[in-house]
């Protein structure tokens, strides 16, 4: 027997011997996971033997989600499987994908299969690995995964013959064990079903009062909502008909509490409004009334008594917010206007009586009055505000809006040192609409911008003019916080102010609220205005809410103390302390100051001894179409 034959019989007999302990490994396997329903158990001897099997350094079986659209490591041996095992990958994601897709074994004899392109891409990607199906009698079930070969090399066919067939014994098993831990986790839910139905229905009892009460109370104050209310005053109105008496209605809206919002946050926002309901509730008795009607309205039902019982009630209310609001250790001072209505005099249905407390309530705003009562001569104002938009826009585009112009006079010599420029607008319809419910209506459907534009050219024109026949004379023009904080403002200011020379004849007023905005955002736009020449002043001062230390760094020109302390300041000694310390707090400002609301000589007299600058009011002139403005100039220089 020569060395050629004696080389092939032991390659045969080590072949024969390999073979051996191969099917032996495959009988072994099957033994173990024949009768072992451990899910994790199977995974754990399936890697181990298939490791084995193919001698792979690392060994992991990814298996299809429930959702079918990733896959999971839920088994592995070897190398790096730890850190491996329970990381899910989308189904796409490498070649993984691949075998899902086309349901076809991976390894590297595929790649004389593949296109040159796809050739490219997997030869970068896989490296050495094998990966075949595991295919349920039910679905398809994943993957079995070699990652290198132990000692270096490819797999070969040999390996993957080994692998498929290894792959066809263990996923029966791997089928079984899962579907008996499913089988197991429906018995442990049976078992736990009882308690947690009990559970579900002590939750729905629970659930069943929560949204009985959010349907009768509102979820942010606690108070009555628009539903309860109804109800009570419903009820109300029945005992006072058998009564021959009367109800008080008070509709109390919040003065710009869109500001406060807009700058504090709606988490801020409704601790302001929780904190307000509270302080009105210490003014209820046990018969009345107090709800949220939604968004920054209240409304008070009072039995049994008059108009004026209900005025002074109003009044008290009012009088109520005077004391600053601490939120969020900011302090600020709440406003609101009160309309007041009348059952039966001003109604004998709940929507007429809602509708026109709520008129009364704008009369209040437009007139700065902190309650107003229903007057049936008002009524043309308020009818449907909705009803105005089409007329508002059509006046827009048409440009027949006007400006009303009123003087600013200095304090101590009187004469006209600058002008504000006030919107007017006549509907058709309506007649002569106060600003507060045009502007409203600009606002809420996004026309405000273009109003202020208008508004800022026609006062430059008009300055412009002015400069020529009478000499420079600014002229304010009042900003919507909603299109100072827009985000084109700055490039539609430049439109309108093309230069510093007519930068110089106007001056913008903001209101104090707007120092609750984002800081650095509106100082840019207020450095950017006074780059153009333009002046600031903060209007209403003293009825919102100011930060010194941002005052300070700010580059405003004039404060305007709001009217609301003006008007009685003669005769309340708080509210001229609150004057006398703003003209004082302004001047170390290097600002100057600005009365508005002047109605009396003995306010005039009073202010200037006091220090302030400069007077505005109906004392001097209430504002005047633009002729009736020249005839008073040339009246006031004669």
């Amino acid at each position: 027997m020569n060395n050629e034959t004696t080389t092939n019989i032991i390659d045969l007999s080590r072949n024969l011997q390999q073979k051996e302990t191969e099917i032996e490994l495959l009988q072994q396997t099957f033994t173990e996971i024949g009768g072992e329903l451990d899910l994790d158990k199977v995974f754990q001897i399936v890697s181990e033997r298939a490791r084995k099997l193919i001698n792979a350094d690392t060994l992991l079986i990814p298996l299809l989600d429930d959702n079918c659209a990733t896959y999971t490591y839920r088994g592995g041996a070897g190398a790096n499987s730890e850190e491996i095992i329970g990381e899910s990958l989308p189904l796409e994601f490498g070649v993984c994908g691949w075998v899902w897709k086309h349901k076809r074994p991976w390894w590297q004899g595929m790649l004389n299969e593949l296109s040159d392109e796809e050739k490219n891409r997997w030869e970068k990607e896989v490296g050495t690995m094998i990966l075949v199906p595991l295919q349920g009698k039910r679905h398809f079930l994943g993957g079995i995964a070699g990652l290198n070969k132990t000692g270096g090399g490819s797999f070969d066919k040999k390996d993957l013959n080994l692998l498929q067939l290894f792959a066809s014994i263990v996923s029966i098993a791997i089928e079984n064990a899962m579907a008996v831990k499913s089988m197991e986790a429906s018995h442990k839910l049976n078992e736990d079903y009882r308690h947690r139905l009990e559970t579900v229905n002590k939750q729905l009892i629970e659930s069943s009062k929560e949204l009985e009460y959010l349907s009768l109370f509102d979820s942010v104050t606690g108070l009555p909502n628009r539903t309860l209310l109804y109800d009570r005053l419903s009820r109300e109105i029945s005992e006072v008909e058998r009564n021959d008496s009367t109800i008080g209605i008070l509709l109390i809206n919040i003065d710009s509490f869109k500001d406060f919002n807009d700058a504090l946050g709606h988490d801020r926002g409704d601790d302001l409004l929780n904190k307000i309901a509270r302080r009105f509730e210490k003014g209820i008795r046990h018969n009345e009334t107090l709800a949220r009607l939604g968004g920054d309205e209240f409304i008070i039902i009072l039995p049994d008594q008059d108009l004026l019982q209900v005025t002074h009630r109003a009044e008290q209310f009012i009088s109520g917010l005077k004391n600053e609001f601490t939120v969020s250790q900011q302090n600020m001072v709440v406003n609101a206007s009160t309309g007041v209505a009348i059952y039966p005099e001003h109604g004998t249905t709940i929507s007429h009586l809602l509708s026109h407390a709520d008129l009364a309530m704008h009369e209040a705003k437009s007139s700065k009055l902190d309650v107003c009562v229903y007057n049936p001569e008002n009524d043309h104002s308020a009818k449907s505000l909705l009803a105005m938009i089409v007329e508002v826009r059509k006046s827009l585009e048409k440009k027949q809006f006007e400006l009303h112009y009123q003087p600013k006079v200095d304090a101590k010599t009187g004469k006209v040192v600058a002008v504000e420029a006030l919107g007017r607008w006549t509907s058709e319809r309506h007649g002569e609409v106060p600003p507060s419910i045009f502007i409203r209506v600009l606002e809420d459907n996004s026309l405000i911008d273009e109003y202020t534009y208008w508004a800022i050219e026609t006062a430059l024109k008009q300055a412009k003019e002015w400069s020529k026949t009478i000499g420079v004379m600014r002229v304010a023009v009042n900003l919507s916080p909603q299109t100072l904080m827009n985000p084109g403002f700055k490039e539609n200011i430049d439109r309108v102010i093309k230069n510093n020379h007519d930068g110089n004849l106007l001056t913008f007023e903001i209101t104090e609220n707007l120092f609750l905005s984002e800081f650095d955002r509106l100082a840019d736009v207020l450095e950017h205005i006074c780059a153009l020449g333009v002046e600031l002043s903060i209007d209403d001062y003293g009825t919102g809410y100011s930060s010194l230390s941002r005052l300070r760094r700010l580059p405003v020109s004039e404060l305007k103390i709001d009217q609301s302390f003006i008007r009685e300041m003669v005769d309340n000694k708080d509210d001229q302390a609150v004057v006398h310390s703003t003209i004082e707090l302004a001047h170390n400002l290097g600002l100057t100051v600005v009365a508005e609301g002047v109605e009396r000589q003995s306010v005039l007299d009073l202010l200037v001894e006091l220090g302030c600058d400069t007077i505005q009011g109906f004392l001097i002139s209430k504002p005047l179409a633009i002729d009736a403005f020249d005839a008073f100039i040339k009246s006031r220089n004669r």
